[in-house]
């Protein structure tokens, strides 16, 4: 007994020197230039998106990035528009421990005539930051190349941003004050010395504790010059962080900013394993892996189990293995755990270590019902613009934009990217009311405008699934005559049809007014292109009227300037692309409505004829996939004639077309076409078999700031046209693999589907119109997990991060049904 009692104690000891020892670590640049030491990472520099709170100075913590943006700011809680520096050479110092990086402020080059709607001030200076790991610890260092000019150096201060939704309701000290984070921005503010109204310190000092009741998030932030300020950026901005600031010190150039941060590091950190599944689940003949995410440091694997829940309740295990290693995949090592031969139906869970996935089902009737319906059910509806949308007790949003729109005054370079050059390219005078655009359309997801290439995509792929596998569902009505909409109130007609006929309304409406497409129709302030909330609030839904005083209202007009422009562009590269979506629409119109049907015939044509593509490759491949639609759609031999001649080796690099070709290769009938397109199906199966290969999910997961979810929808879209014109060679694995990356089996920690209302666990806060309710619209794709540069993926649960978890249109959501319906196809 006092044996087993000493060797307990001597084990006791050992694990508490080896836990203070591994806890001891030091913060060391790592082989990828980044501090690194179990549970705390500090990333200097290495993302290049401040606007979207990626960016400078950031660290993760315990595995979840908390801080982020440690730069020089004007602002103490500055917006998406407001001056940044740019970001110079970065330097790394393995000797030092120090990692540096010139800057010079403002980033000029932003701001373009016209571009950005908040004015940069007359200050350019240089400056470097630097970090340095000092044992636990880092010091956060700013040296001014030369003193600031008198009266910068009260508005010049070193900001960091902290991530509020896991803040929510924890503590902070700031030397003898304290205080809760608030759920949401509260009072008071103060005017600055501009006499700008900014949020008011919550309080100051030299030395910050964040969150001290939660070991995992607890951090210290010591100012050895201007004292700290805790604010609030949510004020002016919705999707603002609490930010922590100081000023630069008078006088000083070399450590005029110098902080000490402190980040506590729980004992023998390792992240959690995460299973990888597919959040809806498998029918019995699919391939069922499911991939689990390991700590790089994680010296052996475990035993994987897959459970089926019982009728009775209880966990009945079916099996146990080790799971193969597949391999090192950003900073995780992955593991998969294949249950393929699974086939019996029911509920089931897969379990590593202490995690459990979400359950999910093994049905032959998985993709029947709650998939795909949400994103014609409710999203598309939701979206709809020049329309009332109505669910039961619910109004999404009321009848909007009936005031649309005025000519784009010219030489306007818009903040949201529209341009419109010398010419209006149409009859209509700068600010001249355009008539007719205020029917048909969807609001841009995340925001309220219509872009022609959205419209015209989401009739592409909308058709698609309707001709090739004739979905039947009515659950909505949608009355054009009287702009209304009414979700669940079926109508007798079926909602693809419906949708794609909103969507050719917009197009035809602005064409035919126009004498052209239109590019885009957007908000013309800033004020507007920000609102969030009701749609029909946005404008008083009047045409303006010049010859009316301001507060001037007639029935149908008003002096106030709040409609919408609409822009005009020369591409004739998105014109073959609307003449192809537009081609495409009028298939399945036809008969449905025939008026619609056979306008879009025509002017699919006209800008097909208006388009010359003989001497650039890329047009000729838009020319290409053209001529498909409107070969299948008209029979005319003049575009048969056409793929003939602008289909070549360079042409079918460009993979989409080989799958577009190939649909049309018998009814051509021209050998030499078939072998070049066989012959480019088969080097690019090579390269997406490569591709594959990159990591454990098998599809091409390549984010550069966004997350890669759509990129990786269309992937699986391409791949069932490849499946199905070239079946020797392509079968349905990588299009299967695409959607189970979006239901869930992609990287990170948060294994949402990125559909949300779609699978047991999905993104309920997502970047929509209604995003200021931390809220949700069924059948909205998210964007999805992105990278933190250079290795770490995330997907947070909180609304305002475009890059993540934005909607939107032109083959986002649509995308998602159209592989759902090609799933039921294949496997059925």
């Amino acid at each position: 007994m006092m044996k087993n009692k000493i060797s307990w104690c001597f084990a006791l000891l050992l694990f508490l020197l080896t836990g203070s020892r591994l806890n001891a670590q030091s913060l060391k640049i790592n082989e990828n230039e980044y501090f690194e030491k179990p549970g705390l990472n500090v990333m200097v520099f290495f993302d290049i998106y401040p606007e979207g709170h990626q960016g400078a100075v950031g660290i993760i913590q315990n595995g979840t990035r908390v801080a982020t943006n440690g730069d020089l700011r004007l602002e103490p809680t500055p917006g998406q528009w407001q001056p940044i520096p740019k970001v110079g050479k970065r330097s790394v110092d393995r000797s030092k421990n120090e990692i540096s990086v010139k800057c010079t402020f403002p980033d000029s080059s932003i701001n373009r005539k016209g571009f950005n709607p908040v004015e940069y001030p007359d200050l350019y200076f240089n400056y470097h930051v630097r970090v340095v790991g000092e044992g636990n610890k880092f010091r956060i260092l700013v040296d001014l190349d030369k003193p600031l000019p008198a009266g910068w150096e009260k508005k010049v201060g070193f900001n960091f941003e902290l991530f509020p939704a896991i803040l929510f309701g924890k503590s902070w000290y700031l030397d003898e004050q304290s205080g809760i984070f608030p759920t949401q921005a509260n009072g008071p503010m103060e005017k600055d010395s501009d006499g700008n109204w900014q949020a008011f310190p919550m309080a100051s000092g030299q030395k910050l504790t964040i969150a001290p009741e939660t070991a995992a998030q607890t951090m210290v932030i010591e100012s050895k010059g201007q004292p700290l300020q805790l604010l609030d950026g949510r004020f002016y901005h919705n999707n603002g962080w609490f930010v922590v600031r100081s000023l630069v010190t008078p006088g000083k150039t070399v450590g005029a900013i110098e902080w000490v941060v402190d980040c506590n590091v729980l004992p023998n950190f390792q992240s959690k394993p995460v299973v990888h599944i597919s959040q809806i689940g498998y029918e019995p003949n699919q391939e069922k892996i499911a991939v689990i995410e390991v700590d790089k440091n994680t010296p052996t694997a475990e035993k994987a189990s897959l459970y089926r829940i019982s009728e009775d309740g209880g966990l009945k295990e079916i099996r146990t293995i080790e799971p193969k290693k597949w391999g090192k995949f950003l900073r995780f090592n992955y593991y998969q755990f294949d249950f393929s031969d699974v086939t019996t139906p029911g509920i089931y869970q897969v379990k590593y270590g202490e995690n459990t996935s979400e359950p999910f089902r093994i049905s032959s009737t998985i993709y029947d019902r709650n998939v795909w319906q949400p994103v014609v059910e409710y999203f598309l509806p939701v979206q709809m613009c020049h329309m009332r949308v109505n669910e039961g007790y619910r109004v999404w949003h009321g009848l909007c934009h009936m005031d649309d729109a005025l000519m784009a005054p010219v030489d306007t370079n818009h903040f949201d990217g529209y341009l419109q050059g010398h010419s209006t390219l149409t009859k209509f005078k700068p600010l001249e009311q355009v008539p007719g655009l205020n029917r048909g359309g969807w609001h841009d997801a995340g925001d309220y405008d219509l872009r022609v290439e959205s419209q015209a995509g989401e009739v592409w792929i909308l058709s698609q699934a309707y001709e090739l596998f004739h979905p039947e569902w009515d659950q909505t009505t949608v009355d054009q005559q009287n702009h209304l909409v009414e979700i669940h109130r079926p109508d007798g007609k079926n909602d693809l049809l419906q949708q794609i006929e909103h969507g050719t309304i917009t197009i035809l409406a602005g064409y035919q007014s126009l004498g052209r497409l239109y590019r885009g129709i957007i908000e013309n302030s800033l004020r507007q292109y920000v609102h969030l909330g009701d749609a029909s609030t946005i404008t008083d839904g009047r045409k303006y009227n010049p010859g009316l005083k301001k507060e001037e209202v007639t029935a149908h007009e008003s002096g106030v300037l709040d409609d919408r422009l609409v822009f005009t562009e020369e591409n004739p590269w998105r014109e073959l692309d609307v003449a192809k979506d537009l081609a495409t629409g009028a298939r399945v119109l036809k008969g449905f409505n025939d008026t619609l049907s056979a306008q879009s015939v025509i002017a699919a044509e006209a800008l097909y004829a208006s388009v010359d593509a003989a001497k650039n490759q890329r047009m000729a491949g838009a020319k290409v996939k053209a001529a498909v639609e409107l070969l299948i759609t008209t029979g005319n031999k003049k575009y048969k004639e056409d793929i003939l001649k602008f289909t070549n080796p360079e042409v079918l690099k460009w993979n989409e077309i080989i799958g577009y070709v190939g649909r049309v290769l018998k009814q051509i009938g021209d050998a030499n076409l078939s072998s070049m397109v066989l012959t480019a199906a088969k080097n690019y199966k090579v390269e997406v078999d490569n591709l594959q290969k990159e990591n454990p999910f098998g599809v091409p997961y390549r984010p550069h700031i966004w997350g890669d979810g759509w990129n990786i929808q269309s992937f699986g879209v391409n791949q069932y046209f490849l499946q199905k014109g070239f079946p020797e060679i392509y079968d349905s694995k990588y299009m299967l693999n695409a959607l189970n990356f979006v239901l869930g089996n992609h990287p990170g920690e948060n294994t949402s589907s990125f559909v949300s209302g779609v699978g047991s666990r999905s993104v309920t806060q997502a970047y929509g119109v209604n995003r200021a309710d931390r809220s949700f619209i069924p059948g909205g794709s998210v964007s999805g997990t992105g990278i933190i540069r250079p290795d770490f993926p995330e997907l947070k649960e909180w609304p305002y991060f475009w890059q993540q978890t934005e909607y939107v249109l032109g083959g986002g959501s649509s995308n998602f049904m159209f592989l759902v319906l090609a799933a039921k196809d294949v496997l059925k």
